[in-house]
């Protein structure tokens, strides 16, 4: 099964590519920005500073929802800018008293718009790190997106063995208590728009 699990679009950047003239020296290559870049994308659904550019790590986090704790071990080793902008969201609140929108049964959870619509983000959006060889077992925690490079703040809890291309940055993994906690708001189904989970599943803080 492969479902496209989509995010805020970004907002579509145009670059230049200028050319010296006028001197058959070559120009020296420019050198790779360092750090993590967040390009801003329009008004996010919550007001909310960019992250810094420095990622500052972080190793464990706890989604408090309504039907209980979710506890994340991060993987900032492998994404550093995920693990930066959802650290750098949650110490801001934005994840908040916000609604899961969207479950798949045996599938996904998808979370982190605090808009409910599916198209709702921070206002950012950053570069994904994938190398190829992503697998999605269950328990996986990772960025939803509209495309490449264009990650926000939506995420997805995988229930079961996902079949998905290697297209979206994987930044944790949820524990067996948590997993159960997705899996069980999975198996209850959705409501009557076929998209939400039947029941509300609503994060109250992550911390």
């Amino acid at each position: 099964m492969r479902t496209r699990l989509l995010a805020l679009p970004a907002a579509a950047l145009m670059t230049f590519a200028l050319a010296a003239c006028g001197s058959d020296e070559e120009e020296p290559a420019a050198a790779e920005p360092s750090g993590c870049q967040y390009t801003e994308t329009g008004d996010g659904a919550k007001p909310v500073d960019l992250p810094p550019s420095e990622p500052a790590g972080g190793d464990e986090l706890t989604i408090a929802t309504n039907r209980g704790d979710i506890k994340v071990a991060l993987t900032p080793d492998a994404a550093p800018c995920a693990v930066n902008s959802f650290v750098s969201l949650a110490e801001q609140g934005f994840f908040d008293d916000t609604v899961c929108h969207r479950v798949v049964p045996n599938f996904v959870l998808q979370c982190g718009d605090p808009t409910a619509t599916g198209t709702g983000g921070p206002g950012y959006a950053f570069a994904d790190e994938v190398t190829g060889s992503e697998t999605y077992p269950a328990g996986t925690l990772a960025m939803a997106n509209s495309g490449p490079d264009t990650n926000g703040s939506q995420f997805f809890i995988v229930l079961e063995g996902a079949q998905l291309d290697p297209l979206y940055t994987v930044f944790g993994t949820v524990d067996d208590a948590g997993l159960k906690i997705a899996e069980d708001i999975g198996a209850e189904g959705t409501g009557p728009d076929g998209t939400a989970p039947v029941n509300e599943v609503r994060i109250e803080s992550v911390s």
